[in-house]
Parts: C-alpha cells; structure tokens; sequence
C-alpha cells in the first residue's frame, strides 16, 4: 500500500524534474513485452521483457537511494482463476553507480522482471505494472498500464463459464512506445520564455512568507512563547560568557529550523512531491481532513488538550543537555514536541498549503514555518535586555488560540465543501456555506470584544477605574472580522463575493440568484442569440458548478465537445475550450475575477462559444459503446472526466486546470499555446482578441 501510495505521488515530482518546456510532450524510452512461460504443472512465469533507449535506465527491485527512486511494481487483478505464488525476481545486467552523490541501482537496455503465478484455468491474466525510467537530466512520470496474456495449455481445464473478467475487453500488453505527459502547470499564457518558472519562482517565494508568518503566528500560541523568556534565560546564565549563551542560543533556534525543514523534505522523498495536491479532489481525503481540522479547531476553543504520548517528550528530555550540539538539539526537539498542541493546527493546514509546491513546496513551507518560529529565540538571546520589555503570558494567549480555532472551523468548511462537490451531496451549497462563515466570523468579533466568555477564558483586564476594556489590536480585528461578516451578506443573494471565490462554492448551487434587474439571474440554457440549439448534454448534471458569470451575466456554456463544435458550426464563432476542474482553486479565481469583468464576459458572450470541459467529472459514465483505451493516459477512458482529460492530453499536450484552448468549428487551433492560469485582465482580453482576429482572418 505505501509503495502504491508512493508511486502515485511521485509522479507530480517527476513531472516538475522533466518539464523545462511548457505543456511539452516526452516520449516514452520504454517498450515493453509480457509473456506466459510455463515451468511445470500450473505453475507459469509473467516475464515482463523491456527493452530502454540509450541513455535511460529503469530501476532494480530494490532500487537503493534516499527513497525517492520509485522500483517496479506488478499487480494481479484478482481473480479465482490464477494467484501469484511467489516472489517477483529480475534478470539482467545491473548497474550500480552514483548519481548526483545518491547511490542507485539500475538497468540500461534491457531486464526481465519476472513474476510466479498458479494458474487453474486457461483463459486471460490481468494486472498492471508500474515503473519509473530516469536519464542523467532527470526522470520522466511515474507510469502505470495494463496487461493481458493469454494462457492455452491444454493440461488445465477451460472455465466452465467465462466470468466477466474473461468476457471484459482487457488492454493489450504493451509492446510499443507510449507518449508521456508533462503538465502545463505554471501562470503563463503557454509562452516558451519561461514564464513558467517565474511563476513558479513567485509561487514558492509566496509560499516562503506565507510559511514565515505561520511561524510568527505560532510563537504567540502559550506553548512556545511562554518557553522563550525560560528558555533563553537558561542559555544566557548556563554558558560561560555572553558569547557562549548566544552561540547555543543560535544553535538552538538552527535546530528547530533543521527539525521542521527536515519533516518537510522527508513528506517529500516519502510521500513524492504533491501528496496532498493529488488528494485535492478525493472525497475521502477532504472528510478526513475536515475531521481533522474540526478536532483542532474544538481543541482551541477549550474542549480538550491535543498532547503527543508524554514517553515521547521524557525520551527526548533526557539527552537535552548543554555539553554538545547534539544535547541542544533534542532540547530543541523537546520543544517541537512539547508545543504540538500549539503548533500543529498550523502546521497541519500548512502542509496543505504546501501541497501546491511541487516537490520542494513541503520543504520550503516547513523552512519558512521554522524560521519565524526560531526566530524570537535568537533575538532574545542576543539582545537579552528585550526580554524585560516580553509581555507576560496570560489571557491574551488563550484569546490567540480561540482565534485560530474560530479560522480552523472556517477551513474546515472548505474540505467539506470539496467532498460535497465531487459527490454531489448538495450538503453544503453556497448560501449555506457562507451563512455559517458570517455567524462565525460574527461569533469571533464578539469574542474579541468580550461578549462571548469561554470556560478556559481569563478574567478581563481592568482600567484603573476598575472597568473592563478592550485592547486596541483587540479592537481592529474585531471590526476586521465584522467587517468581513458584512462582506460575506450579499453573497446569501448570488453577489459574486471575488475576493473569496476559491473558497465558496460555485455559483451553480446557489438556490436563489438577484439579478442586476431584481429578477433571478440564470443563465439562458434554452437559447441562444442567433436562435441555435441550446446545450443538452450534462447540463442538469453540471449547473450546480457554474461560474458566477454564468448565474449572473447569462454566459451560456457547453458541457461536450463534440457539441460545442455543432454550436460553433451554425454560429461561426470560434471555441474557447476551458478545461477545468470541480475543486479546481485557480479555475474559480480566473472564472470571479477574470471572466466576471464586463470586458471579459462581453466578449465570451458575444465572441466566443465557451465550452467548460470537466476535467475530474467522475460521476457520469459514458455509454459502452464510447469508452476506450487511451494510449496517452495509459488507462481505460470510463467517465466524462475521463474523456475530457484524454482530450487535453491528447490534441493539446496539456494535463492541468485550468487551461484554455482555441479552435474553429472544424477543430484546427486558432492559438498555437493555450492559456494557463494568469488574473491578468488585461493579458486574458489580448489573448481573446488575438484569437478572435485569427478566426476572422482564416475564414475570409
């Protein structure tokens, strides 16, 4: 299971190692060849022969390294017919040598992999293998595909009655190259200047400072502020001199850094580079972290304590001492333990947040977290005469801890939300969504102005005429949060609310919509401008994902291609294929905050047919006689999702939402690269201008 899991988030890393090229296709260096060899009785070999390019190498069974090499891996489907019986051996010549100081192990050219099986009965064995394949430049995906061999021997016996997985239409071993994918990731328009990893760069400096502030947050949580005054006082007065104090006081602040930057590269190299990204659309994963987050955010607010096992803290305790760097750092250690309680309802979201940073992004978050929260104890420890200025702990860091719990409770709402959507529950709507966002932001501007008394809470603090008062910082995030409440109220009528669109749910759920005219705003599904056949196909199923543009600016859009393209024929527009996502953030920031604006949507209205293509639409299988095997995704195309993720990958070489590519009615392209996610306004109405005159000029 941990291998499997591994792999498949693995594959985001390999992805960024091999994608120097925006939405470049890689070709496969493997070719593959799966036979049943008979060695006694009905006991046969799975020999699976691959034949590698120059230069490439495939990995050994047991690949060595730091973990992030990714070994072959074969599965059986299960079956009554057959089992495996034994363990998988490989046969060739095998390479150990030292790549980038990691040692590995290796083939070039060619290995056999060869796997036991009892057979009982002839007919089809089944199953998938994975593999990895790496050059001296990088590795490609992670990749995954389906076999089938036949098994006539005229010793077993035939089935009596062919089961549904002899009957089923199996993929064909595969024993020809195969085309690979590499995302189009990135906030550029598809430009081959790099601009994909400035916006890359930008997204991990982001990512850095957003990490640094969560660290600054958590030095103010009891459990780590109330240990800086104790904790540098213990170095200054232990060591020998002001610089020895100092010294161990950095050592100090560096392991903390170490420790944190550790789990982060460690989430990394064991779960690959976008673990919790490629869970993004799972609704299992998105309950069980709304479960979490729920657990935290009560735990904030008094319910109970969230402490590790206390074996743990007196372990690390007992090797603290002063007399190496090595004591220091489990003193260190003690702390990230000690303040688990404190600390991991913001780690635990920031780990989220890290999700989106690609392989280093865990890495970066979790340095950037340590930094903030290290810091305090190295200023301290050099200018010790701060520490008289320290305010003393007490109600104000319960105050910060309900805070957060009050936050926590908001995210929570948006993985609940995830797992709505994807399942389509209906749970969670938008006006329900937001109606709990404002109770609870009201709930916390009353806290913060001490209305609203918790049983852990502090006595007030008093004037000197013995009144109670409120804090100035008190103050201002009160109204901050009162303020983001009355935000919040025109969203229960359809108001776009664009500053929050990644967060709330689509516009499609929304029950009751106001209009601009006072009316109910819905977009026109029945016809359009020129009186053609109005879209058909998934709409029932896909409206509760529209866009605000939609709801409230009559934007008509198509959920099928082959659609689309019968509109765009009777209209003589051109087609803007938006490739998006259910749970896709960047999808809803580009659709409330770009497509919103007047320019933008006159355009699409008039200009344009847009049709929005799910990319992860999973609900709705597509009839028999439509599915398929997709050479490019290496899987059986089964859903609408499906297919429209084969036909971004296929036609336009891109795998990530969202994406927006042009054709004419006949399907040539009207844009050479399509257009990733970018919120420039501006840039995006170029980019429509210039494919609208294109369109102009190749139909006169």
């Amino acid at each position: 299971m941990i291998t499997r899991l591994r792999f498949v988030l693995l594959s985001i890393f390999s992805l960024l190692v091999v994608s120097p090229v925006f939405a470049q296709m890689i070709e496969d260096p493997t070719a593959w060849t799966i036979t049943a060899k008979k060695k006694k009785g009905n006991q046969y070999d799975l020999v699976f022969h691959v034949d590698v390019k120059n230069d490439w190498h495939i990995y050994s069974l047991d690949p060595g390294g730091d973990g992030s090499f990714l070994p072959p891996d074969f599965r059986l489907d299960k079956s009554t017919r057959y089992k495996a019986s034994g363990k998988v051996t490989e046969k060739g010549k095998k390479i150990d040598e030292t790549i980038e100081d990691i040692g590995t192990v290796h083939y070039y050219k060619n290995v056999d992999y060869i796997v036991p099986v009892t057979v009982d009965t002839n007919g089809k064995i089944t199953g998938k293998y994975e593999y990895m394949t790496c050059n001296d430049q990088g590795c490609l995906p992670p990749k995954t595909k389906k076999f089938s061999v036949e098994v006539n021997d005229p010793e077993l016996p035939n089935p009596v009655v062919a089961s549904t997985e002899d009957t089923a239409v199996a993929a064909p071993a595969d024993t020809q190259k195969k085309t690979e994918i590499v995302p189009a990731t990135g906030a550029g328009s598809g430009d081959k200047d790099g601009g994909n990893k400035q916006g890359e760069q930008k997204s991990l400096l982001w990512l850095f400072f957003a990490a640094l502030g969560g660290g600054l947050l958590a030095v103010l949580t009891p459990c780590v502020y109330s240990m800086i005054p104790i904790t540098v006082s213990f170095f200054t007065k232990r060591s020998k001199s002001r610089a020895e104090g100092i010294r161990n006081a950095i050592y100090y602040s560096l392991s903390i850094i170490i420790i944190f930057t550790l789990l982060g590269v460690l989430i990394s190299a064991t779960f690959g580079a976008n673990a919790l990204n490629n869970l993004s659309t799972n609704w299992i994963a998105n309950l069980f972290f709304f479960a979490i987050f729920v657990i935290f955010g009560i735990s904030f607010l008094g319910a109970f304590e969230i402490t590790l096992p206390s074996s743990w803290t007196s372990k690390t305790d007992s090797k603290a001492g002063m007399s190496s760097f090595g004591g220091i750092f489990f003193m260190a250690l003690t702390l990230v333990i000690v303040s688990f309680s404190c600390t991991g309802p913001i780690v635990g979201p920031l780990l989220v947040l890290t999700s989106k940073g690609g392989l280093v992004g865990p890495a970066i978050g979790m340095f950037g977290f340590s930094v903030g929260l290290a810091l305090p104890f190295a200023l301290f420890a050099i200018f010790p005469g701060m520490l008289n200025k320290m305010a003393t702990g007490g109600g104000w860091m319960n105050q910060v801890k309900v805070t957060l719990g009050f936050i926590e409770l908001m995210l929570a709402l948006k993985f609940l939300s995830n797992a709505d959507l994807a399942m389509g529950w209906r749970l969670l709507d938008r006006e329900i969504f937001i109606a709990i966002w404002i109770v609870l932001s009201v709930l916390l501007g009353i806290y913060l102005l001490g209305k609203l008394k918790l049983s852990h809470d502090d006595a007030p603090p008093k004037n000197l005429y013995g009144q109670e008062y409120v804090g100035l910082f008190r103050l201002f995030l009160a109204i901050t949060m009162f303020s983001f409440a009355v935000y919040l109220v025109p969203g229960m009528w359809g108001a776009p609310l664009n500053g929050m669109s990644q967060f709330v749910p689509p516009m499609g759920t929304q029950d009751f919509v106001l209009s601009e005219g006072g009316g109910t705003g819905t977009a026109t599904h029945t016809t359009t401008a020129n009186g053609a056949a109005a879209p058909v196909k998934y709409v029932e199923e896909m409206r509760i994902y529209e866009p605000p543009v939609v709801k409230n600016l009559g934007l008509v859009t198509y959920f099928e291609y082959e659609e689309a393209l019968a509109a765009a024929k009777i209209l003589k527009k051109p087609i803007m294929l938006d490739f998006t996502g259910i749970n896709c953030v960047n999808c809803r920031k580009m659709e409330a905050q770009v497509w919103s604006k007047p320019e933008v949507a006159k355009r699409l209205k008039e200009d344009f047919i847009v049709a929005s293509l799910y990319c992860d639409y999973d609900k709705k299988d597509l009839p028999k006689e439509q599915q398929y095997y997709s050479k490019i995704l290496g899987a059986d195309v089964v859903t609408v999702g499906d297919r429209n993720e084969d036909l971004q990958a296929s036609q336009f070489g891109a795998n990530s939402q969202p994406f927006y590519f042009y054709i004419d009615e006949n399907g040539n392209k009207l844009a050479d690269e399509g257009y990733g996610y970018d919120p420039n306004v501006q840039k995006f109405i170029d980019h429509l201008d210039k494919v609208k005159e294109k369109y102009k000029n190749s139909t006169k």
